[in-house]
């Protein structure tokens, strides 16, 4: 009945239960039962070790990891709120309402986060959390949340700059916040940067948008290969724009794309490459991407990598179409 006991208890546990690939809806219950007990009774540091250990693992009871990104401390909590594939859309909205502001800084360095979480993270974060949101493509603005963080962040420098270089900004929202950007810039507002050099930056990022739309028109005329355009823009690390060429190129909505490209299985991105008749260069250089936004081993991009040459160009157009009218009926 000891910390240390149970301690031992549930890493034995979790080593098997981590064995299996695919674990039965039986097996998830007892296992999860077992870390439900075992967790009040843990030191912060166990409850750390066993949480950064199960963090990315897609098969984790939900209890669980709502349990362990819940935690008072949030040592314990930032990895799984930053990485679980588990964690739905509610857990984060509850947790995001409820939490500190260091539970807060964790969910917005999510790769992807729903209008729902971001417009709570506006709303309750401080200065960190509200620069993490305005610098994260991944993170979606409401109409709303994108007007309460202009409102809360407006004067903050760093705040316009992250926003400047957003790649999902609207032509109505880069001009807004150019002008902010250049007003701070005549005020002297951006003390990290000088401030010719802040509107240089504001302004690359323009170009960006600019240029992926003409990336675009050039991949729908034939006059520039898909995959030259996926490797340049993996290589850059340019996920929301690389999202919207995967969208235009298999017909999908960029939304839909980026939670495709950004979600911890790779199976759905290499699924819409492998029907796009992408190279295995190409998706090595998609799946680099991914490594660096979610912290993935060298290891597991291989083994993604090993299976995306295995995979049948024919099954991955019929799995891209069963998915599009799934899609369409929905």
């Amino acid at each position: 009945m000891s910390s240390d006991s149970r301690r031992q208890l549930l890493n034995a546990v979790t080593d098997l239960f981590l064995l299996d690939e695919a674990p039965s809806d039986a097996s998830q219950a007892h296992y999860g039962d077992i870390a439900l007990r075992s967790l009040p009774n843990l030191e912060a540091a166990d409850r750390k070790d066993y949480a950064d250990r199960v963090a990315t693992t897609p098969a984790l009871p939900r209890e669980v990891a709502v349990s362990l990104a819940s935690d008072a401390d949030s040592d314990v909590a930032r990895l799984v709120l930053k990485l679980s594939p588990v964690l739905t859309d509610t857990d984060l909205a509850a947790i995001a309402v409820s939490q500190s502001q260091r539970h807060l800084a964790a969910i917005a360095e999510r790769a992807r986060l729903s209008e729902i979480v971001t417009d709570i993270l506006v709303e309750r974060g401080d200065r960190e959390v509200l620069h993490t949101v305005s610098a994260n493509d991944g993170a979606t603005l409401s109409e709303k949340g994108f007007d309460r963080l202009i409102e809360r962040g407006g004067n903050d420098s760093g705040i316009g700059l992250a926003l400047s270089a957003r790649a999902d900004l609207t032509p109505a929202r880069a001009e807004r916040v150019m002008r902010i950007v250049e007003q701070l810039s005549d005020e002297g507002g951006l003390w990290s940067k000088a401030g010719s050099e802040a509107v240089t930056l504001a302004r690359q990022a323009r170009h960006q948008r600019l240029e992926v739309k003409l990336l675009l028109a050039e991949l729908a005329a034939g006059t520039r290969e898909l995959d030259e355009i996926v490797t340049m823009l993996a290589e850059e690390d340019r996920a929301f724009h690389l999202a919207q060429v995967i969208a235009q190129a298999a017909d999908l909505g960029t939304d839909q794309a980026l939670r495709v490209l950004m979600q911890r299985d790779a199976s759905g991105i290499a699924v819409a490459c492998r029907a796009l008749g992408i190279g295995s260069a190409a998706f090595e250089a998609v799946l680099t991407l991914r490594a660096r936004r979610m912290l993935f081993a060298k290891e597991a991009t291989k083994d993604d990598l090993r299976n995306y040459a295995a995979l049948d160009p024919a099954m991955a157009e019929r799995t891209m179409r069963f998915l599009k009218v799934k899609s369409r009926l929905a």
